[in-house]
């Protein structure tokens, strides 16, 4: 151990303070103790490796004082470690998840869906950004009674209703419905799908395709005996099981449930 770097502990004079130096890779050093000059390349069990200019490795202790640096004697020391920044995880729907999430406070705006199904798998894949946005999904029981429901409702600016339509193609029971409701504070969107569960995609459920059903023949019961699913309630949890989130779903309807957010979250509206 070298006294000027200590001093003359028995005369009196005060130890010299050995500075750190962090051991970042490539700084150049000395072992105090064998002569051996490398630069820092890593480091192995609390020791670090040094590279000489031949290539050549050696392992060393940390130990205080034992290094020198450009002449001066050092204390390395091992760099911070460098922070792992946390991704932003995502919802089931693909939105950023919000941490420590407290529900808002509801929304007078809904969105209404046409059953219990439709509510279930809405909240499946979009009911962190609902609860982020405090709006509340009510299930009906179809949209025959639509026109009244709405009246019923009392809409306006702070009080919208966006509203998902199963089968809503050209021509359906359910386009004709739709037709009459006029309102501006109303959005009515939908799919062209028979029913919410062929939104999702054969191919999360492991089947080809969805079984086409005779006319006549309830859809989900005629889907559940070709595929040998058992009655509707199985079929359902069978086809909710199997749904992560919104990449399960055909864009149709992906589309749809989007737009209904946006708009009963607009600014104006409450």
């Amino acid at each position: 151990m070298r006294s000027q770097d200590y001093g003359d502990i028995l005369s009196g004079k005060p130890r010299r303070q050995i500075p750190e130096v962090v051991a970042e890779n490539g700084l150049v050093v000395e072992d105090a103790a064998t002569g051996f000059c490398g630069a820092v390349v890593r480091f192995e069990y609390g020791n670090v490796v040094l590279e000489d200019r031949h290539g050549k490795h050696r392992l060393f202790p940390l130990t205080p004082a034992g290094f020198t640096v450009e002449g001066r004697t050092v204390t390395l020391v091992r760099p911070a470690p460098t922070p792992v920044v946390a991704k932003p995880s995502r919802s089931a729907s693909g939105s950023t998840a919000v941490q420590g999430l407290r529900a808002r406070t509801a929304r007078a705006s809904r969105i209404w869906v046409e059953g219990i199904h439709d509510a279930e798998l809405v909240e499946l894949v979009w009911g962190h950004d609902l609860r982020v946005e405090g709006v509340v999904v009510e299930p009906l029981d179809g949209v025959d009674n639509l026109v009244e429901l709405v009246a019923e409702f009392g809409t306006g600016p702070d009080r919208r209703l966006g509203v998902l339509v199963d089968h809503l193609v050209a021509g359906s029971k359910e386009s004709r419905i739709v037709g009459g409701v006029r309102d501006e504070h109303v959005l009515v969107t939908g799919h062209p799908y028979v029913d919410i569960w062929q939104a999702v995609k054969p191919s999360v459920l492991g089947i080809e395709a969805w079984p086409v059903v005779p006319r006549g023949v309830p859809w989900k019961d005629g889907v559940c005996a070709a595929l040998g699913w058992g009655g509707p309630a199985d079929g359902w949890r069978r086809v909710r099981g199997s749904v992560r989130g919104f990449r399960d779903l055909e864009a149709p309807l992906v589309g749809a449930v989007e737009r209904l957010i946006d708009f009963v979250t607009d600014p104006g509206s409450g």
